[in-house]
């Protein structure tokens, strides 16, 4: 049965001078043929980003190679690798004055490194040009391709993030290819290669799982030393893909927030309309202050 959706799910749409703001990232975007996944992935809080003037862009064009059953973005077979794609995004960086960035992708498992090298590329191109802005990227798994995410950590972003997204027991039901192990066991070599970079991943609930699955993945992130993790909840963004089985209300997710913290993570974002890049600024300077704390 379809679960109606509660009033604290209300999302506040931009106007005034803020609608001005919006659309004028949105020509930005378009015309440095630029993708965010605020757009391609319906994220609910594209107006309150949009109009404070920070985006995520999204690399490696706007096919995926994936069908997961939770997300909106297109699924396909990608036709070409735009190599000007890294420059055009540190260009796009610069003109909205970002001080934090953060670059996320479909996933590419059309190409022999899953395209790290372009993540690796617009790390360095963004350097260049915003040399004090910190930069955050949201990677796929690279089918455990370890030298793949090699290439990413030795290009030293500030904050590598890589979503879990469902819990052990839903994760095959809702995750296409990627594996829940595969998640955990990149995050812990990002770790061990880069011990002062902090990590970061994603739970989407609202998908069928019980409050003790949370808590246990929470426990498998801290396991591999994931120092920040966002809770959101699942919102259907079409009829075709997985159900709502229960919106969560606010007062579970500051509960959820609550248990993330006892649990050692620098920082917990946890609310209904919570999504990995929520506040993401915010975050890596938590990360990093408890990181500089530890190694003092």
């Amino acid at each position: 049965m379809a679960q109606r959706k509660p009033d604290w799910l209300k999302i506040n749409l931009a106007s005034g001078q803020d609608l001005d703001n919006f659309r004028e990232i949105k020509q930005m975007m378009r015309g440095k043929t630029l993708h965010t996944v605020c757009e391609e992935a319906k994220c609910p809080n594209i107006h309150e980003c949009w109009v404070n003037r920070t985006a995520t862009f999204m690399i490696l064009g706007d096919i995926c190679t994936r069908a997961c059953r939770f997300c909106a973005i297109k699924t396909g077979l990608p036709t070409e690798l735009d190599l000007a794609e890294p420059e055009r995004v540190a260009e796009a960086s610069e003109q909205m004055g970002l001080k934090h960035v953060v670059v996320t992708s479909v996933a590419r498992d059309d190409l022999a490194d899953g395209g790290a090298s372009i993540f690796a590329a617009t790390i360095k191109a963004i350097r260049k040009r915003l040399p004090l802005a910190t930069i955050e990227v949201l990677i796929p798994d690279f089918m455990g391709n370890w030298d793949a995410l090699k290439l990413v950590m030795d290009a030293r972003p500030d904050v590598l993030n890589h979503n879990i997204e469902a819990v052990r027991r839903l994760s095959d039901r809702v995750r296409a290819r990627a594996k829940y192990d595969r998640t955990l066991e990149l995050l812990r070599r990002a770790k061990a290669m880069q011990p002062t970079i902090p990590t970061k991943s994603s739970l989407m609930i609202g998908v069928g799982e019980e409050i003790e699955d949370i808590l246990e993945t929470m426990d498998d992130l801290r396991a591999v030393d994931v120092n920040i993790m966002t809770i959101g909840q699942y919102l259907q963004p079409t009829k075709k893909h997985i159900a709502v089985t229960k919106y969560y209300h606010p007062d579970e997710f500051r509960m959820m927030k609550e248990e993330g913290m006892k649990r050692g993570f620098s920082h917990v974002e946890s609310g209904p309309l919570v999504r990995s890049s929520y506040h993401a600024h915010e975050q890596a300077n938590a990360a990093k202050d408890t990181i500089a704390a530890a190694n003092a």
